[in-house]
């Protein structure tokens, strides 16, 4: 059989959880796609480290907002441009504007929505077309476990996640048969520059209620991302699978 060249890409990738999931792909040889929406320091950092894992991967930047339909267009078709296939997709990009819904400005609904929901959309219908070509592909999107079950003070961002799921599983229902698997990761607190704008004492409260006693780590959700993107989880879709040391029981 053929040895195939994977290639993965990653939707906001230039830190945090995206950059452990782009440098986790690179380690296993995979060419990585890393898509970011502005920080250019942060992005190269990212770069950086997939090509310190010194595998035989080709690393490439894509800076754009993926809530964008123009840009995930063009993403997508550089990408098969350059490496001829899309093998895997991660719909990771993500933003928060908190407040309660009594307060919640309609800007900042739909601004989480857009990126975080919409923007998984257009990347996952983007590369739909090329994954029934080729009959193969991985669509993993990250959730949270608030996604499942609610939190107070983020009614966008929790929406945005809660649907996420629910797209996945339609889209999984719609591609099995061309073996494409379309999964979900759900993280509970993990530490991330996101995590560190909360203050001690909100750090604390959420930890308390985490049966492990502590936060995650990005690579934690890396290392479930290279699980279901793995070829040997072919037989796993539709599917949500928490990271979260126990938060969500």
């Amino acid at each position: 059989m053929e040895d195939i060249k994977r290639t993965a890409v990653v939707t906001g990738a230039g830190r945090g959880i995206g950059r452990a999931i782009a440098v986790k792909f690179a380690s296993k040889g995979y060419n990585v796609v890393i898509n970011y929406a502005g920080n250019d320091e942060a992005a190269n950092e990212t770069l950086k480290l997939c090509k310190e894992t010194g595998c035989d991967g080709e690393y490439v930047l894509a800076k754009g907002d993926i809530s964008d339909e123009e840009v995930v267009e063009k993403l997508v078709s550089d990408a098969l441009d350059k490496f001829k296939r899309v093998d895997v997709l991660v719909n990771n990009a993500g933003i928060t504007r908190d407040g309660l819904v009594m307060k919640m400005s309609t800007e900042d609904f739909d601004k989480v929505i857009s990126t975080n929901l919409r923007g998984a959309f257009l990347m996952s219908r983007a590369v739909t077309r090329p994954m029934m070509k080729q009959r193969y592909g991985r669509i993993i999107s990250i959730s949270s476990v608030v996604g499942v079950h609610g939190n107070a003070g983020q009614v966008n961002y929790s929406a945005s996640k809660a649907g996420l799921i629910g797209m996945s599983k339609s889209l999984a229902k719609e591609l099995a048969a061309r073996n494409i698997t379309a999964n979900v990761i759900a993280p509970g607190m993990i530490e991330t520059d996101m995590t560190e704008v909360m203050s001690d004492k909100a750090k604390d409260a959420v930890r308390a209620s985490i049966p492990a006693g502590h936060a995650g780590g990005a690579d934690d959700i890396a290392n479930a991302v290279a699980f279901l993107a793995a070829e040997e989880s072919g037989y796993i879709t539709g599917q949500v699978l928490g990271v979260d040391g126990g938060m969500g029981m």
